[in-house]
């Protein structure tokens, strides 16, 4: 039995898996956060009694042949040695650093960061907050041994080994030549006297054995941190070669691209996330936008999920010309463009639109977005699908019409803790005695293939779509402000 553990910001989950990838058993648990207005936080005993809660409940008192960790990235979790917080963890969700990173965006600070590392500064990554505190609160850091992600955090607790995996270290300060922090990265922040907090890189993922004390798990269970939750789902998904993608339809659109190398001369807009292998990086543009769009044109017609695709199937592709922008986000959109004026309209409404009208052109709109950033991110081979929003099989169908190709639908569930446990395999399966088919592990659900009809009508849609989006920067900022966004430019 393999364990996946995926920490999300949320809920905790837990997956045990056999050894041709068939679930055996998901447990999960809520997670709270705390703060107020900007100041987002989680407890971090919490979250690590609902990891080892999780642990036990899927166990069920069997001994695991393995527990893979995964989970959310980002953020700024510090503990000492023994992995006790000094302090609670600042979400990636927390805004007290956007100020800083509004001057660095100003000053061209954040444009030579990007050209050094291939990854966009913004407020809830590490070296932002590490940047805040140092100026705001620096008795925390004084008091601080490590500065870590919510995963390494979880596997600094079950097993005492410090470190962290390659993709989370890449974002912000991983020079991704070297494969190792660029100390000029934190110098360009201000904090290259806290470099001492990075956690260790492990060259494929942390590695270590549980403690005795640890509850559902007996003293020696092979434990790994990492990759977190955007490449463990791609990974879980089977997406590996180059110019294949992953699309997460969840809360916001991940869109991730699998490439050979880090375009550190493109306009600064995503992430790049290293891999295990120096030739391979995953090219995520995670955009604003998602199922909450849908959420919120749903509450606002007075439907529910339960009546999606009979609302779909009401409306004509097109929706009798009622179209839509969906950055509904207050903080405006990160991809494939970075705008925080970024604003949702609808256009084309008369007496006569439906609620079924205005609830397809939102999901074709956020369809659209989804393009926009697999395009720039460099999409030309198969694509994966997973999250929430893909289990609407009319709305899946009308994302395969707007992507024009077949959508592989992920295998579940949990294709992050499924990941997490190929990921673990394939970098200690030496250690572990253990071999995995991967194929067989990460073979779709389903594959739905776009409706030719629909290919032909949303292709000539999306050039529109683009076209409204320049129209509304022009709004949003003026005509100097609106550069590259033309068909699959993805530029700011």
């Amino acid at each position: 039995m393999f364990v996946g553990l995926d920490m999300g910001t949320s809920v905790a989950k837990a997956a045990a898996f056999a050894d041709d990838g068939t679930t055996l058993r998901v447990e999960s648990t809520p997670i709270s956060l705390g703060g107020h207005g900007e100041n987002v936080e989680q407890d971090v005993e919490e979250v690590v009694r609902a990891a080892t809660g999780v642990i036990a409940a899927v166990t069920e008192g069997q001994a695991p042949a393995l527990v893979a960790v995964t989970g959310q990235g980002d953020g700024l979790w510090l503990v000492d040695a023994e992995g006790r917080a000094v302090r609670p963890a600042m979400s990636w969700m927390d805004g007290r650093a956007g100020g800083l990173v509004a001057d660095w965006m100003a000053d061209g600070t954040a444009d030579r960061l990007y050209r050094r590392t291939g990854n966009v500064l913004f407020p809830g990554s590490a070296g932002p907050l590490l940047a805040w505190l140092d100026r705001n609160e620096p008795a925390s850091l004084d008091a601080a041994t490590t500065a870590a992600c919510c995963k390494d955090v979880i596997h600094l607790r079950l097993t005492g080994e410090r470190g962290t995996d390659l993709s989370d270290a890449s974002v912000p300060f991983l020079d991704p030549r070297t494969r190792t922090y660029a100390p000029e990265a934190l110098a360009a922040l201000g904090i290259e006297h806290r470099a001492g907090l990075l956690p260790p890189i492990a060259a494929t993922l942390p590695y270590g054995e549980a403690r005795e004390h640890i509850e559902g798990l007996t003293r020696g269970t092979p434990v790994t941190s990492g990759p977190y939750d955007l490449p463990a789902c791609a990974t879980g998904a089977g997406v590996t070669e180059p110019g294949d993608g992953l699309l997460t339809v969840g809360t916001t659109l991940a869109c991730q691209v699998v490439v050979e190398r880090v375009a550190l001369d493109d306009d600064p807009v995503g992430f790049h996330l290293a891999t295990a292998r120096a030739d391979r990086h995953m090219r995520a543009l995670p955009a604003m936008t998602g199922t909450v769009a849908l959420d919120w044109v749903l509450g606002l017609t007075g439907t529910t999920h339960d009546q999606l695709s009979e609302l779909l199937d009401a409306s004509p592709r097109g929706a009798r010309g009622v179209a839509a922008l969906p950055y509904l986000s207050p903080s405006g959109e990160r991809s494939p463009f970075v705008d925080p004026m970024a604003r949702a309209e609808f256009t084309g409404l008369d007496l006569r639109a439906t609620r079924a009208d205005l609830v397809r052109a939102m999901c074709e709109a956020i369809a659209f977005a989804a393009r926009h950033c697999l395009e720039a991110a460099g999409l030309t081979g198969q694509l994966a699908v997973c999250g929430g929003g893909a289990r609407n099989s009319a709305w899946l169908r009308l994302f395969a019409d707007v992507l024009g190709r077949p959508l592989r639908v992920a295998r579940g569930p949990e294709p992050g803790a499924r990941g997490a446990v190929l990921a673990a395999v394939a970098a200690h399966g030496d250690t572990l005695g253990q071999r995995l088919d991967i194929a067989e592990w990460t073979a779709p659900e389903a594959v739905v293939d776009p409706d030719p009809a629909g290919v032909t009508f949303y292709d000539e849609a999306y050039v529109d779509y683009l076209f409204r989006v320049a129209s509304a920067r022009e709004r949003w900022h003026g005509p100097a402000d609106t550069r590259g966004s033309g068909r699959g430019s993805g530029r700011s």
